[in-house]
């Protein structure tokens, strides 16, 4: 018996959310990663721009994403852009070392607001859903040594970075098997000028 094929299957893509710092900042940070690449061996964080994750990685049909992405925009309607500073290095041990971003009131106020909005399409599993919001900006992770981790660390730690903006937009961005692209930019609401 000869198996048909179904033309409407899709496979699934692996998309997260996040804000990403203006083009001249990320152009920065990337240079940071590829100097660790260089030098530590490290290159996974190259494999996005340089963000912060405000929903972590998950699976849907490209046929469910009109609806999440509608969400989105009506989500990101209803904010202002959000400010942000970066300030200094900090890290988790043992792997990751990571651009400082500073907890204000609104960035902190994003995500749980999102994950709330969000939380009619399951995007999270338990692990992630009681994972606490910390954001940051990975300049080194996963594929980092824990030798090098010890020199990447006491090389960046007193190390000054130090950058404002405000955010415009939140980003979708998709995984296209090897490295993570932008998908669609959602504008928050433009501030009232009075």
């Amino acid at each position: 018996m000869e198996r048909q094929l179904n033309p409407e299957s899709e496979k699934l893509s692996l998309y997260f959310i996040a804000l990403l710092p203006p083009l001249a900042v990320r152009r920065e940070i990337t240079q940071l990663k590829e100097y660790v690449r260089d030098t530590y061996k490290s290159k996974a964080a190259l494999k996005s721009p340089p963000h912060v994750t405000l929903q972590p990685p998950f699976k849907r049909m490209e046929s469910e994403m009109s609806e999440v992405k509608r969400q989105l925009a009506a989500f990101a309607d209803s904010y202002p852009p959000i400010p942000m500073k970066l300030s200094g290095f900090a890290a988790f041990p043992p792997r990751v070392v990571f651009v400082n971003v500073v907890h204000t009131p609104e960035l902190m106020a994003l995500q749980p607001a999102l994950a709330l909005h969000l939380e009619s399409f399951a995007l999270n599993d338990d692990r992630t859903r009681n994972r606490p919001f910390r954001p940051h900006i990975t300049i080194a992770f996963r594929d980092l040594k824990r030798s090098q981790f010890k020199r990447l660390w006491e090389e960046v730690k007193e190390r000054s970075i130090e950058y404002e903006f405000l955010v415009p937009h939140l980003t979708l961005l998709k995984h296209d098997g090897r490295r993570w692209n932008l998908e669609t930019e959602f504008p928050f609401a433009s501030p009232i000028v009075e």
